[in-house]
């Protein structure tokens, strides 16, 4: 099991959701602030990249211009990192949201050494806008600001418990990985994370961690070590 002292734990918009189709549930929101201080009092860095697509998710009509989809949907992530700021505000978690499209009057910019500098003080960073570029997921800005910050791993929550050879949610005989390595999630075209994040992650040699949100224990769980979800590296 990799030794966590830093990570960027990378959330879907899907999963603030909850039971319902669009928009935040609060108590899901509620929930995993909870546990996100709970695993920040173990002495972890914890850094967030938040996705969009409880709100906006590409081209949704087919017709959009893919440039102008892609920048629907980094105001998107920044709705979202707001809610999940001000949740662990509640809490009682000191939180920085970090921008990499410029919204002064509401976040800061992105800017690597000053998110650095906010994990050492014991804030946990929230970075929304994706890359601030679009044809980039935010799976790719989560492996790129893991890279950035020094992360140890991504954790990569999902609403399955891993890695699997297919959809276990379409084939009851799929198979579940332990571990896998990042060559082999790009040669069966295992479609965890887009290519590119995975690529990235393999190239720097930083893990990530594929693990079921739906439970969101399984933070704490994989702070303190425990064998959960699947570990590609």
């Amino acid at each position: 099991m990799v030794k966590l002292n830093t990570v960027l734990l990378k959330i879907s918009g899907e999963s603030l959701s909850g039971d319902q189709e669009h928009g935040i549930d609060n108590d899901v929101l509620h929930s995993l602030s909870l546990v996100i201080k709970k695993t920040k009092d173990l002495g972890i860095r914890i850094a967030i990249v938040v996705g969009g697509g409880n709100f906006w998710r590409g081209r949704s009509n087919g017709h959009m211009d893919r440039v102008t989809a892609d920048h629907m949907g980094m105001l998107a992530t920044t709705i979202n990192a707001l809610a999940l700021a001000d949740s662990l505000d509640q809490v009682g978690v000191d939180t920085r949201v970090q921008n990499a499209i410029q919204m002064q009057q509401i976040c800061e910019p992105y800017i690597r050494k000053r998110a650095v500098r906010h994990l050492e003080k014991d804030r946990v960073v929230i970075f929304a806008g994706g890359t601030g570029n679009p044809y980039f997921t935010t799976d790719s800005a989560a492996a790129l600001r893991a890279l950035e910050i020094g992360a140890d791993a991504v954790l990569k929550a999902t609403m399955v418990d891993g890695v699997y050879d297919c959809d276990p949610l379409a084939d009851a005989q799929a198979k579940r990985y332990e571990e896998i390595s990042f060559d082999d999630v790009l040669a069966k075209n295992l479609k965890v994370m887009d290519a590119t994040a995975i690529a990235l992650c393999r190239d720097n040699n930083i893990p990530v961690i594929v693990f079921n949100i739906s439970d969101p224990m399984n933070i704490y769980r994989l702070a303190q070590g425990e064998n959960v979800g699947t570990v590609i590296s």
